[in-house]
């Protein structure tokens, strides 16, 4: 995914702000309905849709976030384009598209499971510049780029840092779904989980915040669009870590994923995901 040709020379300062607003409005959004046990679920799936069992699940909370973001976004900079996932895009004319994921995770937010979060993305022609992952529960936020790489939580703020070199016999690897993609990525993923110390699944976007954090070393995805990995993209890239598509090219289209902490446990886990056409 990238933004318009535009070329772009924004305030940083602005972005990262107005990106801090959009994530606190997801926030007030969104927890009214967590945990609640009366929340309505649609599936945006047709009948007989492929997919994980034919069910891709939205709720009136993703809807409320998005609208909150989109709404301020008009306000505060209605130059700029947006992605986001409920919604569809909408092109701009500053060169700067936000890529918006109002709740990555809609199952385990369904499941009351807090490893859903709000993706925020600042995306140039190059790439994503600035990401947010947000927590609302938990009371985390991960964020990255424009020369920042921090957390804050229930214990304070934090630096981010990915891990260091580490072979993969070493390596903790995560991914979303067991099954990961076609019977030939999900193949690919069984050979390298096969030699990791720890495999884990099921954290949808907490996966690579924890990457960043410096905590895993490895997440392997694939089937994702734009507004599940480009908010990630930034987060990691500026702790230092590594987010590319399965052949080591750019991942800001999504597609299928690897993320890696060092250059290391990343060209080990491609040397395998290459293989698949």
């Amino acid at each position: 995914m990238t933004a318009s040709d535009t070329s772009f020379n924004g305030d940083s300062d602005d972005i990262i702000a107005v990106a801090h607003l959009l994530a606190d409005a997801a926030r007030a959004a969104i927890l009214p309905y967590f945990r609640t046990g009366c929340l309505t679920t649609e599936n945006k799936l047709a009948p007989g849709a492929m997919g994980d069992g034919g069910f891709d699940p939205v709720t009136a909370a993703d809807r409320a976030a998005e609208r909150a973001m989109r709404d301020i976004l008009a306000r505060r900079r209605p130059e700029d384009g947006i992605l986001g996932e409920e919604f569809g895009s909408s092109d701009g004319t500053s060169g700067l598209t936000w890529v918006l994921d109002p709740i990555d995770g809609t199952r385990g937010f369904i499941a009351g499971t807090p490893t859903w979060g709000v993706l925020i993305a600042a995306v140039t022609a190059q790439g994503p510049v600035y990401g947010l992952i947000d927590q609302p529960y938990i009371g985390e936020r991960f964020e990255g780029g424009f020369g920042r790489a921090h957390m804050i939580g229930p214990l304070g703020q934090r630096s981010l840092l990915a891990g260091s070199d580490r072979p993969l016999g070493a390596a903790t690897v995560m991914t979303t779904f067991p099954a990961v993609g076609t019977p030939a990525e999900g193949a690919a993923f069984a050979e390298v989980a096969a030699q990791a110390q720890i495999v884990r699944y099921g954290c949808d976007c907490y996966a690579y915040a924890l990457l960043a954090l410096g905590q895993v070393d490895l997440v392997i995805e694939a089937g994702l669009n734009a507004h599940d990995i480009c908010a990630p993209i930034a987060v990691i890239e500026a702790a230092g870590g590594i987010v590319t598509d399965w052949q080591g090219g750019s991942a800001a289209n999504g597609g299928r994923i690897v993320a890696a902490a060092s250059a290391m446990q990343h060209d080990a886990a491609l040397r395998i995901l290459a293989q698949v056409e």
